[in-house]
């Protein structure tokens, strides 16, 4: 059983910050299960632009409003509390946030917690070694 406190997260290896977001990891690959959970914050008066060709992404809004847009079809959706969005066709998308956003992260494969974004929002994949 693993049991994790979002606030002793801060300040770890599993609290990653940019200019426009900050994820702080609560399930990483190293646990086992399959699966990445994230609670992500996305700053108010922000655009990001992300591009996961290496994981399937599930994303649920808990707090804030803003839109996502699809990148490859130019389809914009609302983002408010009780919004899910899936990203099982690897679409590249931005998420402007009008108010501080609050997203709770699912990532398939799981992420290690290693993994930069590069110039295109998208992270490598960056497997675990059989004895981490």
């Amino acid at each position: 059983m693993l049991v994790v406190n979002l606030n002793d997260l801060n300040d770890t290896d599993r609290d990653i910050k940019s200019d426009t977001w900050r994820s702080r990891r609560m399930v990483l690959a190293k646990e086992g299960v399959g699966f990445s959970l994230h609670d992500t914050v996305i700053y108010a008066g922000t655009t990001s632009t992300f591009h996961y060709q290496n994981h399937i992404e599930a994303v649920y809004c808990v707090q804030g409003e803003g839109t996502l847009t699809n990148e490859e079809t130019g389809e914009v959706h609302e983002l408010r509390d009780g919004t899910m969005y899936l990203l099982n066709g690897h679409e590249k998308h931005t998420v402007r946030a009008e108010t501080e956003l609050r997203m709770a992260c699912v990532f398939n494969p799981p992420v290690t917690g290693r993994e930069v974004h590069d110039e295109n929002g998208v992270y490598p994949l960056v497997t675990e070694d059989a004895d981490t």
